[in-house]
């Protein structure tokens, strides 16, 4: 059974040609899922639509079976989302350890240095490190999150190649061996090879490859 479900979603800027037109899909626990497609073609509107950051102009979104909006999106985005950010939204003012703190009761420090920092870098204002660094932070403050669901943007985006691979390794086995449902939008043909399924997404309209 799905965990996150979308039918016939609908998405329009101010009324004019649809960026999403009426695409439908099911996500299940325990896959990764990539989804591709040209800049533009409206990933990171599809995955703020399934985090509740934004409303479809039509259709409907599934979490366990029950629409997200009657449940309320504040709810659905708090309780069964983590997202990993393209532009991090890291809180400035904190360190690496505080930020991903602020999602789990676990030690931060141990899945940091997994992602490549050391106890310093941990321990430093997140603003002082480069931005490759504050990618893995925000990686692993969803990562740490108890939340089934991560909606991924870009996560490997600004990253070397072997750090790349690191990252790709760490949500494959969130979704293996943690039973959560990752779903990353990429450009990465690497990470999209390694994943279980591959949608496509192109003028709109959404297809599995």
């Amino acid at each position: 059974m799905s965990i996150l479900s979308f039918s016939n979603l609908k998405y329009s800027y101010n009324d004019k040609q649809g960026v999403l037109k009426g695409i439908s899909g099911q996500l299940e626990l325990g896959k990764i899922y990539a989804i591709l497609g040209p800049s533009g073609c409206g990933k990171t509107t599809l995955l703020s639509l399934l985090g509740g950051l934004d409303s479809p102009t039509s259709g409907q979104i599934l979490f366990d079976g029950q629409d997200i909006a009657k449940k309320g999106l504040s709810y659905h985005c708090k309780n069964n989302i983590s997202f990993i950010f393209q532009a991090y939204n890291l809180i400035d003012y904190l360190t690496p350890a505080e930020n991903v703190a602020l999602t789990s009761s676990l030690p931060p420090l141990p899945l940091l240095e997994r992602l490549g920092l050391t106890k310093e870098e941990a321990k430093r204002n997140v603003l002082k490190l480069s931005g490759g660094q504050q990618q893995r932070v925000a990686i692993a403050r969803a990562l740490a999150s108890e939340a089934p669901v991560i909606l991924a943007d870009e996560p490997t985006g600004n990253l070397d190649e072997d750090t790349a691979q690191d990252i790709i390794d760490i949500l494959k086995e969130s979704a293996h061996q943690m039973n959560k449902c990752v779903v990353v939008v990429t450009h990465s043909n690497e990470l999209a090879k390694q994943a279980d399924e591959v949608f496509r997404l192109k003028r709109g309209i959404l297809s599995k490859e």
